[in-house]
């Protein structure tokens, strides 16, 4: 049985990606926008990879079909522990 990555965890490893390679960008003196001063654009970028890596490292990111299959495991205990309480 095949497992997929979840659109959120898809998306985080992207946001992720994205503001890492800006950062190397800036750090190597290529700034992708232009429009933008150089020390906003520094604070910006390095507040944007920061929030990416504070992301990403929070979530748990599931990318292997047997962490999919425990994430769904987790799930089903957590709904019959609420489900058991209530009672």
């Amino acid at each position: 049985m095949k497992k997929k990555v979840t659109t959120e965890t898809i998306v985080r490893t992207i946001v992720l990606v994205i503001t890492l390679v800006n950062q190397v960008l800036t750090m190597f003196g290529k700034n992708p926008l232009p429009f933008a001063e150089d020390e906003l654009y520094a604070m910006f970028t390095a507040a944007a990879t920061i929030a990416a890596t504070l992301w990403a490292w929070w979530k748990n990111n599931s990318f292997t079909p047997a962490a999919i299959e425990a994430d769904k495991y987790l799930a089903e205990l957590k709904t019959d522990n609420k489900n058991d309480t209530e009672e």
